[in-house]
Formats: C-alpha cells, structure tokens, sequence
C-alpha cells in the first residue's frame, strides 16, 4: 500500500508541477504583445494563496513533505505569472489586480499563518487549515468558469488556456485517488469537486473550439479543426482566383474601340456641315483653314 501510495502521489505531484507550468505560453505571448489582452488575473491569484496554504499545512502534517513540496513550486510560478500579469495589464486593471493581490496572497495568508501557529495547539491546527485548504482548492477550481463565462458569451475558446484546464482536471483525479488512498479528506473532497469542474470546462472547450479556428490564437494549432479551416480558405482563394481570370478574359474578349484619326474625323464633319448650299469650294477652303488653325492650337499648347 505504501508503495500505491507512493506511486500515485509522484504522478500526482508531475501532474501538478505541469499545472502550474501550463500558463508559460499564455504568459509567453503576453510578453510578446505587451498585452494581458482579455485573459482573467483570478485563476492565478487564486492558485498562488491556495498553494501557498498548502504548503503550510505540509509543513505541519507529519509524512506531509509531498504536499509541501510540490505546492511551494506552485507558489513560486504563480507568483511570477501575477508579476508579469500586473505588468502589462492596463492601468485600470493594474490597480485592480494588485490590490486583490495585496489582500488576498499577502495579507490574509499571513493572517491565517499568525492565528494557526499562535493561537490553534495541535490536532486543531490541522483541522482548521485543512478545512480552509479544502475551501480554498474548491475556488480555485471554480476560477475558471470566469473563462468559461467569456467563452460562453463570445463563443470562442480564444481567452480559455486549454493546456490548463486539461491538467487541472487530470491533477484533480490523481489527487483524488491519492486521498482515497491516504485517507486524507481534507485533499480528496476539493480534488473531486476540481473533477467535476475540470469536466465541465473540457465539455465547454470542446464545444466552441470549432470557433478558435481562423482567430489565430495561440491554441488553435492543437486543435483537430485546424488543418480543415487551412484547406477550406486554400480552397476559397483558389475559387477566388478563378473567377478573376474568367472576368479578366471577358473584359479581353470585349470588341475593342475603333481608334479614329482626329484630323480625318473633325475634316469629315466640317465637309458635312460646310456641304449644303452653294459655293463649295470656298467653303472647303475654310474647312482647311480651320483644320490647320486647330492642329496649329493643339501643337502650341503640347
């Protein structure tokens, strides 16, 4: 059994030590663009006080080195993605967010760390921190659905980091059957709320992934629709192409103008209109006068 034990809880620490290092891309193209864009700050402030208590209850459970360990590297990501977050978020989010962070990863962990070790004594200490990690772990499993809500509303996965709830709802069974295992309750019943959450956002992904095709978001290359959204646009412009160069033969076929000689064509018309009556040939007489005086004006003006 302890050997079960031991197994599930190395799979379960490579499933979370992948968790936390799932939003590298996301934070990558943040970097990049300068630009938080329209991802949500509350799924990485969450998880950053939820393994940071972790940590501290590993520290005081005996036999809890596992926990402590992998939730402390935990820590330390999150801490750096709500750095480059705060960064390059806007000014109004800027202030929003680091407030949320002075109040809720500084300054209620260090409440509950100084009531826990100076007013608790002994198996109550773990009670209660590991009531409030339960707590704690169910919230950041439900931060999410702040993604899930966008989805839902804008109808594209575009802003819901698919590599993270994948993990999350792996790390959340693996650490399920760990607490079976341990019988540790306080760890199992949030692992198995996280379970059930994590289905309903792989369930959400999958239905409007379709829309991530041709948003050219960082995602969509390991979706199974994008290699038919390149084909379908291929085809377009091939027809597209086509119908251009039938247009353009149209137009080629066309009769072209009959190119007309300015002199022959005002001669014609003065002879016709200078025609009637008596006296021709004096009136072409001046319809060559004419014809010289308007070449002669034509020739000045080039």
């Amino acid at each position: 059994m302890a050997t079960l034990i031991f197994a599930v809880g190395i799979i379960g620490t490579v499933l979370s030590l992948l968790v936390f290092a799932s939003p590298i891309r996301t934070f990558r193209e943040v970097v990049k663009k300068k630009s938080t864009e329209n991802y949500k700050g509350a799924p990485y402030i969450a998880t950053f006080l939820c393994t940071s208590l972790w940590s501290f209850y590993g520290v005081l459970k005996p036999g809890g080195f596992l926990v402590a360990a992998v939730n402390g590297a935990g820590a330390l990501f999150h801490s750096v993605y709500i750095l480059i977050f705060i960064l390059y978020s806007p000014q109004h989010t800027k202030m929003k967010t680091a407030h949320y962070v002075g109040v809720v990863d500084v300054g209620f962990p260090a409440t509950v760390i100084s009531v826990t070790v100076l007013v608790l004594d002994g198996s109550i200490q773990l009670t209660v921190l590991g009531m409030l990690c339960s707590a704690l772990t169910v919230l950041m499993y439900a931060s999410p659905l702040l993604a899930m809500r966008t989805v839902i509303k804008t109808k594209s996965v575009e802003y819901m980091p698919f590599l993270l709830s994948l993990f999350m709802f792996l790390n959340a069974g693996a650490w399920a059957l760990y607490s079976l295992l341990l019988r540790d309750f306080y760890i199992g019943i949030p692992n198995f709320v996280g379970l059930v959450l994590g289905s309903a956002q792989l369930t959400v992904y999958l239905m409007y992934k379709e829309k991530a095709c041709g948003k050219g978001n960082m995602v969509s290359a390991m979706e199974m629709g994008a290699y038919e959204c390149e084909e379908g646009a291929s085809k377009m412009k091939k027809n597209i192409k086509v119908t251009t160069d039938k247009g353009l033969k149209r137009v080629k076929s066309l009769p072209q103008p009959t190119t007309l000689n300015r002199q022959e064509t005002i001669e014609r018309v003065l002879k016709k209109a200078l025609s009637f009556g008596e006296n021709n040939d004096h009136r072409l007489d001046d319809v060559h006068s004419i014809i010289r005086l308007i070449n002669f004006t034509s020739h000045t003006t080039a």
